[in-house]
């Protein structure tokens, strides 16, 4: 019969299975894998200053636009375009000829002014022993008077022809008024330029920009400023205008701020459009990299100094809109505790609240700890345990 025979062999090995699986758990081999090993470390007390950032630009001490004060050709240009110009040095001339010859003109007539008064008072002179010797009549004498009250006249007159004709002269030579770069030629020589006291009337020669130091400008919100004004008040002054306050300073490809300037200006009215207040740092700029117009990114100290509690950056987890830590109370059991966070200073994020300064923060393993389970806890800095030391059987 051997299907009688197979199914006696078959009966056989179902109830050595279900032996199998009735056996007690009591008896299998003690042991499992042990807590996760993950490392933690205490927040770090460090007296901080809380920076607020903002964008802005480069702006330029000085900014002026070369014009002619006198009308004439332009003959000659003494410099090149984009280069560095110090104050008195000359870039333009424009044909001194008519203006030499207009001041050799005033210098001719005073020159005759001036014989006509020495004659005036000449004759005066004469006249007043005349009239008391009753040779002439006092009517004579007083036109003699008056003859040389004309001629000083006329002597002061041309003097000012003269003043006048000598500023016209000196006018043909146009010459930096302040240190900086200047931009490009707008006029070549030999074209007829337009002088005068009216800049929408004269003609636009070159600009000139002071470049060290430079200006940094920026704007801030209300909120922003009445923060400020109120630690002012409390002798913590933020919005300094004597330069006291510190500013800090990145360019666009620069990646720290390592730039420092000083707060001189705030404005005095908050701009009624945008509801911001515009500030003002000046920097140094020997190299004369900062260029007005460019942009970078200020920051200003933002709080008085205070002692903060600092986690790394790193250690820090986010939960929808609110951040957490993980920390391991003393049964070793993983906790999560929610914190307000404050600003990053390096590697190293402030916390304002949520956090006491005994607290053990899991700053590595992160990934092998979950709330309400045991863990292996170790030092930050300290020598590993071995899995079967005290510690890490704890």
């Amino acid at each position: 019969m051997p299907i009688l025979s197979f199914l006696r062999h078959a009966a056989l090995a179902i109830v050595l299975v279900l032996a199998g699986c009735g056996e007690n758990p009591q008896q299998r081999p003690a042991g499992g894998p042990p807590p996760p090993q993950v490392t933690v470390a205490k927040p770090a007390k460090r007296v901080v200053i809380d920076q607020d950032e903002y964008v802005g630009r480069f702006v330029a001490i000085d900014s002026v636009e070369i014009r002619a004060r006198v009308s004439g050709y332009l003959d000659r240009v003494h410099f090149t375009d984009g280069q560095i110009v110090k104050q008195g040095d000359l870039l333009f001339t424009i044909d001194k000829r008519p203006f030499q010859a207009a001041l050799d003109q005033a210098k001719a007539n005073l020159a005759q002014a001036k014989a006509n008064l020495a004659f005036a008072e000449t004759d005066l002179v004469r006249g007043a022993q005349l009239v008391k010797d009753r040779t002439i009549t006092e009517q004579t004498f007083d036109q003699r008077t008056q003859a040389k009250r004309v001629g000083e006249a006329s002597v002061a007159a041309q003097e000012a022809a003269v003043r006048q004709a000598t500023l016209d002269l000196e006018f043909t030579e146009l010459r930096a008024p302040v240190d900086g770069r200047i931009g490009d030629r707008r006029i070549s020589p030999g074209n007829l330029i337009s002088g005068g006291t009216t800049s929408g009337s004269t003609s636009l020669l070159a600009t000139i920009v002071s470049v060290d130091p430079i200006r940094f400008e920026f704007t801030f919100d209300e909120a922003s400023y009445l923060r400020y004004e109120r630690l002012s008040r409390t002798g913590r002054d933020m919005t300094s205008r004597d330069s006291s306050v510190v500013a800090d300073l990145k360019l666009i490809d620069e990646p720290d701020f390592r730039n420092q300037g000083r707060m001189d200006f705030v404005d005095n009215v908050i701009d009624r459009s945008s509801g911001t207040i515009r500030g003002r740092a000046v920097f140094s700029n020997p190299d004369g990299v900062f260029t007005p117009g460019m942009f970078g990114r200020v920051r200003v100290p933002g709080s008085p100094s205070y002692m903060a509690l600092l986690v790394p950056d790193a250690a820090i987890g986010t939960e929808q809109t609110r951040k957490y830590v993980l920390t391991v109370d003393a049964d070793n059991t993983v906790r999560i505790k929610y914190v307000t966070m404050g600003q990053l200073f390096d590697d190293l994020r402030s916390i304002k609240a949520g956090l006491n300064e005994d607290d053990r923060v899991i700053v590595n393993g992160l990934m092998r700890a979950r709330p309400n389970q045991k863990v292996t806890p170790q030092e930050q800095g300290a020598e590993p345990k071995p899995p079967g030391s005290p510690q890490a059987q704890n």
